[in-house]
């Protein structure tokens, strides 16, 4: 054990594993790209559901068993179908990540609108907002902490996921661990997997600390 410790630490800080076309900054780079683009379109595509949801209280039941959805998507199934279907290109593994992030966007979205309190609303009815106004002036800004932890959640699932790309013959961190699997090099193995989980923490502690700072002084109430 404390020989393979000492080979992934040697795997991991050596100057030519992180250079080249292959290097782990190439890699790192490329993974974000497709967990960066495929949050990006998930939540184009949750976020007016999630709110619009929330707004009108209608497929609430929906949005509830969304995220009990997106644990059980097969992503490696769905990566397989869409390539079949498809033909080699990306856009599999951009369609598995996108479905497996906006499940869990557009429950947090709806669930960030339900906690508005009711009150609030028919306060802001009894000055002459309307419904538009309201959603935009008194619901969004106050659901706006959960909404962003839908995001934050997403990105995570997304960024350990993500490895996924390299089943298909792309890049990102998962070729170090689809490659090292077939040639069962498993300090390989295990460096991949180490970067994906420093990536994950890494983008959680971020989008964590910005979600703080955005909120900051902000009553507890609101949250």
């Amino acid at each position: 054990m404390l020989e393979l410790l000492k080979n992934l630490a040697t795997w991991l800080t050596s100057s030519a594993q992180w250079s080249g076309p292959e290097g782990i900054a190439t890699r790192i780079l490329e993974h974000l790209e497709y967990s960066v683009l495929a949050t990006l379109a998930a939540a184009v595509i949750a976020l007016p559901v999630g709110l619009l949801i929330g707004h009108t209280g209608r497929g609430a039941f929906l949005a509830v068993n969304l995220s009990s959805f997106g644990r059980a998507l097969p992503t490696v199934g769905l990566v397989t179908l869409v390539f079949l279907a498809g033909g080699l290109s990306v856009w599999p593994v951009y369609v598995s990540l996108v479905a497996l992030a906006v499940p869990v966007i557009i429950t947090n979205t709806y669930a960030g609108m339900a906690a508005v309190d009711p009150e609030v609303k028919d306060a802001a009815r009894g000055v002459g907002l309307r419904g538009r106004q309201i959603l935009w002036q008194v619901e969004i800004p106050l659901a706006l902490p959960l909404i962003m932890t839908g995001v934050r959640l997403a990105t995570v699932q997304v960024i350990a996921t993500a490895t996924i790309a390299a089943y298909v013959s792309f890049g990102g961190l998962g070729r170090y661990v689809f490659d090292g699997l077939a040639q069962r090099d498993l300090v390989q193995v295990l460096g991949g997997a180490v970067l994906v989980a420093v990536l994950a923490v890494v983008a959680d502690l971020a989008l964590g600390g910005l979600t703080r700072l955005l909120f900051r002084g902000r009553p507890a109430t609101a949250r």
